[in-house]
């Protein structure tokens, strides 16, 4: 079995990646433009916008008025029955009846309507604020497991040389016959370890395809950036987060609500204008018409309604309090989880990958002296292996985290990235 074949299995890649070359690449930054611009999610929230404004519009306008017609004193019981000539009583009505609102609920109407503009316009910033974050996660993504794939290639020749020398060993003279199955051994493993990193890279490119659409098949250019991570100026900005500030809002919007309520209590009012039409041998007439609400059953009518908007105002505040305990808790959490991967690089760095590099090269030293065993130094190449994936894939991990951290904390516009 020659090992150019583990070789060649990684050709479809790098033949797909050379062929695409020529294509527009996909920086991080650019990644974020195009999903702010592109995103369906961010069109439909702005339809939101749009629309929570249009209904501002008439929110404290004045009732459309009524146009009222009518018969009146019209016989019904004499030679004259059904007549509209012949009793001067009888007349046809016409008339124009407009209602006032009282100004406390107009205004209360009026605030609501705000209040929704700004709860949709909240609901815009959550969104973003996914938008930005999931796409940067995965473009970071994307980015690990691309590199990952690069050093899987250079292994890949690392591992032809190797298995050179075995034959080279064996022509000799030298080693025992097994020795032979080990490099492809390790070279299997290597093309296992290339098809997960293949199906990651398929993952993240599926999860970036939805924030950019086809641009997440572009080559991707650039590193993802790095951001200061400090547990004092994100937990001073836990407050002001997206998801925290929708409640703000709402309680605007039930603060109106409940003086709405309250407004119910005080009487409306109506103004009729009417015009009375008699038989041709008398006269016409004109009257005007008012009308009050009478809200005299407010305990069993109007009351339990204004206590029903406090107490949903009530149990906000209550949701309010449990939301920023539980993003506290989770951002202290990911804070852990960052300090924890970003210890570990270093330490894959400053010890581990050391030690796994020097191993090998003790094994392979004592191997070609004639004081080793094969399998042995077949370990500690692959402990080396993962040593090294394993820095890529920490690096990969703890960007993906910072960014996190950094799109779910950090301002709207301290993000990096135009709106």
């Amino acid at each position: 079995m020659s090992l150019k074949l583990p070789y060649w299995h990684a050709a479809p890649l790098w033949a797909a990646w050379i062929a695409s070359a020529g294509a527009s690449s996909l920086g991080f930054d650019d990644a974020l433009t195009r999903a702010l611009q592109e995103t369906p999610a961010l069109s439909a929230s702005a339809s939101r916008i749009d629309a929570a404004r249009q209904r501002a519009i008439p929110a404290d306008a004045l009732p459309d008025p009524q146009l009222t017609l009518g018969l009146a004193n019209v016989p019904v019981d004499s030679d004259d029955r059904f007549s509209l000539d012949s009793d001067p009583m009888t007349m046809r009505t016409i008339g124009v009846m407009q209602a006032f609102p009282n100004a406390a609920k107009r205004g209360a109407r009026a605030g609501a309507a705000r209040g929704r503009v700004g709860l949709a316009e909240a609901g815009m910033q959550v969104v973003r604020q996914t938008v930005l974050r999931q796409t940067a996660q995965a473009w970071i993504r994307r980015h690990a497991a691309e590199a990952q794939l690069q050093h899987i290639a250079a292994l890949y020749d690392e591992n032809r040389l190797f298995d050179a020398a075995v034959r080279a060993r064996l022509a000799g003279g030298g080693g025992m016959a097994s020795d032979a199955v080990l490099p492809r051994e390790e070279a299997a493993l290597i093309a296992e370890r290339e098809d997960a990193l293949n199906a990651r890279r398929i993952q993240a490119i599926a999860a970036l395809r939805r924030w950019v659409g086809d641009a997440a098949d572009w080559p991707l250019t650039g590193a993802p950036p790095k951001w200061p991570i400090d547990h004092a100026s994100l937990a001073h900005r836990l407050e002001q987060h997206p998801e925290l500030a929708l409640y703000s809002h709402e309680a605007r919007v039930l603060d109106a609500e409940i003086d709405v309520a309250k407004a119910a209590t005080r009487p409306d009012w109506r103004l009729g204008l009417v015009y009375q039409q008699r038989g041709s041998q008398f006269g016409n007439m004109a009257g005007i018409e008012l009308g009050f609400d009478l809200p005299v059953f407010a305990s069993t009518r109007q009351g339990p309604l204004i206590a029903a908007r406090v107490a949903e105002r009530t149990a906000l505040d209550a949701d309010y309090q449990a939301q920023l305990r539980a993003h506290t808790a989770e951002l202290d959490a990911d804070l852990a989880e960052y300090r924890r991967l970003d210890r570990a690089l270093t330490r894959q760095h400053a010890v581990l990958l050391p030690l796994a590099q020097e191993k090998v090269a003790l094994m392979q030293a004592a191997w070609r002296g004639g004081r080793g065993s094969l399998a042995e130094l077949i370990g500690a190449r692959r402990a080396r292996i993962d040593a090294e994936l394993k820095a890529i894939e920490l690096a990969g991990a703890r960007d993906e985290m910072a960014a996190r951290l950094h799109f779910t904390y950090a301002q709207p516009d301290e993000s990096g990235v135009q709106p």
